[in-house]
């Protein structure tokens, strides 16, 4: 698996880049958090922020309910929190137009989640061999039936890859549960995330049975999902 992971390296630099922008970040973040959301929802509760992490390679794992989830991941998660700068992975939809300018300049990059290349795969291992916190949707899409769906194959096979190139690592997996009071989101609503004890990657790692374990993890993953999305109660 190394051998295929380095033979791509290059090529794979080439195809899919990511940027976090200074000015950009210094702007949003506090826009974000002390207008935009509060101005939008009626309530905002944060729960678990003490389990985020201040350094280290983590991949933080929410449920997609709307497209109000990032800025809410970046709320719970990001500088404020835990003095880091979020990368986002992304479907292709949500890297065009003036959303995707702002997407690409603020730590995103796609990846076909049904489909995952081995390029778009190499950046987010480069981001975490890095040492860097990483989000990933991992049911793929956003979903409105307040239902945990299966985690796409590409989550659990990044964690891997990086921990087979780079075995002191330590990849943690964090669960994240977002709760709405409505669904579809609107105005004054309220909005509940909560952040789940981490998994714990290495203790999955086997070289011989990456594809096995790498499913392991998406299913454990998907069952701490759907216990922690139970324990959020949402606002009304």
């Amino acid at each position: 698996m190394n051998l295929l992971l380095s033979q791509s390296h290059a090529i794979a630099s080439q195809n899919v880049t990511s940027q976090v922008s200074p000015w950009l970040m210094s702007m949003l973040y506090p826009l974000g958090e002390h207008i935009v959301l509060p101005s939008y929802f009626g309530s905002i509760e944060v729960v678990g922020k003490d389990k985020i992490p201040t350094d280290g390679a983590a991949i933080l794992a929410p449920t997609h309910r709307s497209r109000w989830d990032p800025l809410l991941v970046s709320l719970a998660a990001g500088r404020g929190v835990s003095g880091r700068d979020l990368r986002f992975m992304v479907t292709a939809t949500e890297v065009t137009g003036i959303q995707g300018w702002f997407v690409r300049r603020l730590g995103g990059f796609s990846v076909d989640v049904l489909r995952p290349r081995i390029s778009s795969l190499r950046h987010g291992i480069d981001l975490l061999c890095d040492r860097q916190m990483m989000v990933i949707f991992g049911e793929g899409g956003i979903f409105h039936d307040n239902q945990v769906h299966p985690i796409k194959p590409g989550l659990g096979r990044l964690a891997l890859y990086a921990q087979d190139l780079d075995p002191t690592l330590n990849t943690k997996i964090y669960p994240i549960s977002i709760r709405y009071g409505c669904l579809p989101v609107r105005w004054r609503c309220g909005v509940r995330v909560k952040v789940g004890d981490p998994i714990d990657v290495a203790s999955y790692y086997q070289s011989d049975r990456l594809k096995s374990a790498s499913k392991q993890i998406n299913k454990d993953l998907q069952a701490a999902l759907q216990a922690l999305d139970q324990e959020n109660c949402g606002p009304k």
